[in-house]
């Protein structure tokens, strides 16, 4: 059933158009009528409807204005006009307004039936685009590589929550299980420009210096090989190629050996083949998918001993450099996804974000001093959002801020974790009391505003909203949802309250009236009046003095 407001300034009309026609029938509700055209704006705004029925000539706001106000914030609003003969250059100026459909006056109810099937057909259309299933199907698998590709490349490039992880994996149908996970990055060596040849000597993928060609030729390699394995996957990465690796077993070396004897595998096949060179760094073995951001980071880290080592060679960061150690990991995404939920998050995804960073830590591998490293990095953030806030740090962290040898008073890394929940929970309830406080105070003076400028005709959301330095978006939904009315209904109350003042204590006209609490035009003044309640100023003012 597609939704129908009719904007008619004869109530007869209105009357027989609505009783003529059996609307339920042919598909469309009759949601609500109109007796001029900024009336018909504010229903359009309220209920959103599929089509706007519109006579072209109406007080306060004309059919075509109504027209272009409508077209301008819901293109999708189909638009029908009602004209006469008289009329009908202002109907070749509808078609300047891609009006859908026009009515030339007096119809039958049997031409406007046709009309409103002509454009429940264009509705019904448009909707069987939107949702045919086989269409977005075949988009869907048209671009399932790409995203799975940006998937893959998100997965090594940033910390991804494991239910977001497994929602992915599961819906692109990339397989993602195993008790051991190493990422590697493939990089091609630049090449010196090739020198003058004989031009009748085939050229090579080498000569040709296209990087993203040989790139995909690389890929082709990496891929037949893996494939053949049934071990890996490769996919490609800004201008790199990634190979993860994913072992299923209680040995850790087992992934490793396996990983580093296809990485060689490729390398030699490029060096043979296409006559390129390769250079490869494999990062470090982890436990689960999310770690391995962190994994490949250490592959680009192996990847830059090329300058000492040199390229055309397989580089593993276990070869180069001492991992005995590791510190936790608590990077600027890391710092940036936990400022994020303590901000705009819920106390249980705030839980999720700290228990997932607690669980990066490895007792065997961590030492003392790295462990108290990791919490000062997250007590300086937190710090850091406290003095932002303008929150008290005695109020967030009690009896005073934590010094190295205070950390010593934790049994055990579940204590540290609960005192940092403790904090953040803390300290994200201050924030949102901040908030709710600076959402109040913002309302409160957008009010005052307007009570001291709504005898101006030109006052407007944007010129409260330069006053107050804020952008239109923004306070509107505050406004809102602070005082449970729009701005336009907020500023027509505190008119018609004034009016209702002036008509009990002056003897001004009605029209004086209207001019000294902003309307520039006396008749909507009583029409607004009247509709808010329910009787004209005059009658008003008569019940005022006689009570």
């Amino acid at each position: 059933m597609y939704k129908l407001i009719l904007a008619e300034d004869e109530e007869d009309v209105r009357e027989g158009i609505i009783g003529q026609i059996d609307w339920e029938r042919y598909g469309f509700e009759v949601v609500d009528q109109a007796e001029n055209g900024k009336e018909a704006a504010d229903l359009i705004d309220r209920l959103l409807p599929d089509v706007v029925v519109t006579d072209i000539q109406m007080p306060f706001m004309n059919g075509l204005q109504l027209a272009e106000y409508t077209r301008s914030r819901y293109p999708g609003t189909k638009i029908i006009i009602l004209t006469g003969y008289d009329e009908f250059e202002y109907a070749q100026r509808a078609i300047k307004l891609q009006i859908d459909e026009y009515i030339l006056k007096p119809f039958s109810s049997q031409e406007l039936i046709d009309v409103l099937l002509k454009v429940k057909g264009t509705l019904d259309s448009e909707i069987s685009e939107k949702e045919n299933i086989h269409v977005l199907s075949e988009h869907y698998r048209k671009s399932l590589p790409v995203l799975r590709e940006q998937f893959l490349s998100s997965l090594v490039s940033r910390r991804l929550r494991p239910e977001e992880i497994a929602v992915k994996s599961r819906e692109y149908g990339i397989s993602l299980s195993g008790d051991w996970f190493q990422p590697s990055v493939i990089s091609l060596d630049y090449i010196r420009e090739p020198e003058a040849s004989d031009p009748n000597h085939p050229v090579s993928l080498r000569d040709t210096g296209d990087r993203n060609l040989q790139l995909f030729a690389v890929l082709n390699i990496a891929e037949e090989i893996c494939g053949k394995h049934g071990f890996g996957r490769v996919f490609i990465h800004r201008d790199d190629l990634v190979m993860l690796s994913s072992r299923t077993g209680t040995d850790e070396s087992e992934i490793t050996g396996r990983t580093l004897a296809i990485l060689e595998e490729i390398r030699q096949n490029v060096q043979r083949f296409l006559k390129l060179t390769v250079t490869i760094g494999a990062g470090t073995v982890c436990r689960t998918p999310e770690m391995l951001f962190h994994s490949f980071a250490d592959a680009l880290q192996a990847l830059d001993y090329r300058l000492i080592l040199g390229n055309n060679r397989v580089i593993w960061i276990e070869d180069v450099e001492s991992r005995t150690s590791r510190l936790p990991v608590y990077d600027e995404l890391t710092e940036q996804s936990l400022i994020r939920t303590v901000k705009l998050g819920t106390v249980q995804e705030l839980t999720e974000i700290i228990n997932e960073l607690f669980g990066t830590l490895d007792g065997s591998q961590v030492t003392a001093n790295e462990y108290r490293i990791f919490l000062l990095e997250i007590i300086t953030s937190i710090l850091r959002m406290a003095k932002e806030s303008g929150g008290e740090t005695n109020e967030l962290f009690g009896s005073g801020i934590m010094s190295l040898t205070d950390m010593n008073k934790f049994n055990n890394m579940e204590e540290a974790k609960q005192w940092i929940i403790d904090i953040c929970t803390r300290l994200m309830n201050h924030i949102a009391l901040e908030r709710q406080s600076s959402y109040k105070h913002l309302v409160e003076q957008a009010k005052n505003f307007i009570k001291s400028h709504y005898q101006e005709t030109d006052i407007s959301i944007g010129k409260v909203c330069r006053h107050l330095h804020i952008s239109t978006g923004y306070f509107s939904s505050i406004f809102k949802r602070e005082t449970k009315m729009t701005f336009v209904n907020y500023l027509l109350l505190i008119r018609l309250e004034a009016a209702k003042e002036l008509l009990r204590t002056t003897e001004l006209k009605a029209f004086e009236i209207a001019e000294k609490i902003g309307f520039a035009d006396p008749n909507y003044f009583s029409f607004c009046f009247r509709k808010k309640f329910g009787q004209s100023p005059k009658e008003y003012k008569n019940g005022a003095r006689g009570g």
